[in-house]
């Protein structure tokens, strides 16, 4: 595979997961909007679409790449939009547990307050997914290059060749369940009696 259909086939890998991202953001500023609500006294609806502006640079910069235009990505600037998006949703999070402590019951929704916190969850699986997609051995270029040695991430078509096809390679999708199982992991060991 060369390095140009390697770096296609990684943004076609993206894009939908970014995508997903960004509506889940666009989803919550519009439903806030909708039905008034304020998770601060001071923070207006389309707040949360001001997070979502490094989901909408990366995904101008997919599309551009997809199209032919001059190439905008390279991976310093995918780390820099993935910094910017986990710190977007380390804000997010921080929005929603100040609306908690000082927000009156009778001005906050229990729907408000559960999908505030779902879409801050599931935009941190999808840019965690994304991140771990991208720092593994170099990033999804480098590992259509020059295969999987002494991987980041073990899979278990790593170490069981019955279970890998020939040419295997993680895609996107197996990085986003890694982040996802990571993020509902206990943290307590549980104990047997």
């Amino acid at each position: 595979m060369s390095e140009s259909e390697a770096q296609t086939e990684a943004r076609r890998e993206a894009a939908p997961a970014v995508v997903v991202a960004l509506a889940l953001l666009v989803v919550l500023a519009l439903v806030s909007r909708q039905e008034g609500w304020q998770l601060l006294h001071r923070l207006p609806w389309w707040g949360w679409l001001l997070l979502a502006v490094p989901e909408l640079v990366l995904i101008v910069d997919l599309t551009l790449r997809e199209t032919g235009a001059r190439e905008m990505r390279t991976r310093r600037l995918a780390l820099a939009l993935l910094g910017l998006l986990v710190a977007g949703n380390l804000l997010a999070l921080l929005v929603l547990v100040a609306g908690l402590v000082t927000t009156s019951t009778k001005d906050l929704g229990g729907g408000e307050l559960l999908l505030s916190a779902s879409v801050v969850w599931s935009t941190n699986v999808i840019v965690f997914g994304i991140w771990f997609w991208e720092i593994d051995l170099g990033g999804p270029v480098a590992r259509a290059m020059h295969g999987r040695v002494l991987p980041d991430f073990q899979f278990p078509q790593d170490e069981n060749e019955e279970l890998a096809r020939p040419g295997w390679r993680p895609k996107l999708w197996d990085y986003l369940y890694v982040s996802l199982t990571n993020s509902i992991a206990s943290a307590r060991p549980t104990r047997c009696r």
